[in-house]
């Protein structure tokens, strides 16, 4: 009888529209991104424009890949009633920042971290291998721009000191979107009139988890990959700045040890190096997470 009574409650749960669905699916992890530290930090104007610049280069992979995938599946039925290209597609514009923030030759300067380069992987493997999930993907960061960017959008202008024009935010403009509620309504209803069976809607509600949480699981896998690489050098990298500089002020009080100077001085620059690369690729990969968050909390 409880198997029958589960059974019923997951027909009922998969009856529902596929946006509704979504929307309840990522519930709580939109809402741990929300509570980050980072998000707090960043609203008030806390992100300095080298980690601006790392979270643009990122975003330029991430959607050169995705677009790439939806141009190849833009008229198979399981995402043709979805492709909005002129409305949506965001590798153009940042095209336009990229070589605004670091010139004409850009395509040699942006960096393509490994933990970027396998959200790219798994796009591929989607549009390639099961483009009926690569609406997860759309869905979740199309729609999460639209609407929350557009508060990131705003935010980055004043505290990075942006020009008024729009120069450097091309991403964030949607040109081709005249009214984002109407835009929204529209898509979200396309989105409910694809054709799925309730195991293809189960799939594609764990791949929109999944798309959201990519970005944040980078942000610990940078973090073991510098562990990593300070470990190799010797150099163990302590996850709290404070403590270090504290421990280096007691030593400091005692006086260095003879022939230790130049050791210590070597130690201190490898570890501020690690502790500094450390914190902008957690504050850059985080917004990533915190772009959809704040947009599909806001939908």
């Amino acid at each position: 009888r409880n198997m029958e009574t589960s059974q019923t409650h997951s027909s009922k749960s998969m009856s529902k529209d596929l946006s509704e669905l979504m929307k309840e699916a990522t519930k709580e992890v939109h809402e741990q991104a929300e509570n980050t530290p980072f998000m707090a930090n960043f609203q008030k104007g806390q992100v300095s424009l080298h980690e601006f610049k790392l979270v643009t280069a990122s975003l330029y992979f991430i959607y050169s890949a995705l677009e790439e995938e939806i141009e190849r599946n833009k008229d198979n039925p399981v995402y043709a009633p979805v492709y909005f290209p002129a409305e949506l597609h965001r590798k153009a514009a940042l095209e336009k920042d990229l070589e605004y923030f670091y010139g004409r030759n850009w395509r040699e300067e942006i960096p393509c971290p490994e933990a970027t380069q396998k959200y790219v992987e798994r796009l591929h493997y989607v549009g390639k291998n099961h483009p009926e999930l690569l609406v997860a993907h759309a869905y979740t960061r199309y729609l999460g721009d639209l609407s929350g960017g557009q508060v990131l959008k705003k935010i980055a202008q004043k505290a990075l000191q942006l020009p008024s024009t729009g120069e450097g935010l091309a991403f964030f403009t949607f040109d081709g979107v005249s009214n984002a509620t109407k835009f929204k309504q529209l898509y979200r209803s396309r989105m409910n009139a694809l054709e799925m069976d309730h195991t293809t809607k189960k799939r594609v509600l764990e791949e929109a988890k999944k798309a959201f949480l990519v970005p944040s699981s980078q942000v610990f896998e940078a973090l073991q990959e510098l562990v990593s690489k300070g470990r190799e050098n010797g150099h163990p990298v302590q996850p709290k700045a404070e403590l270090r500089t504290r421990n280096l002020n007691k030593s400091h009080e005692h006086g260095p040890a003879p022939g230790k100077e130049s050791e210590r001085t070597n130690t201190r620059h490898t570890d501020t190096m690690l502790t500094s690369s450390l914190v902008r690729w957690i504050l850059a990969l985080s917004f990533l997470a915190t772009t959809v968050a704040v947009g599909l909390f806001a939908m």
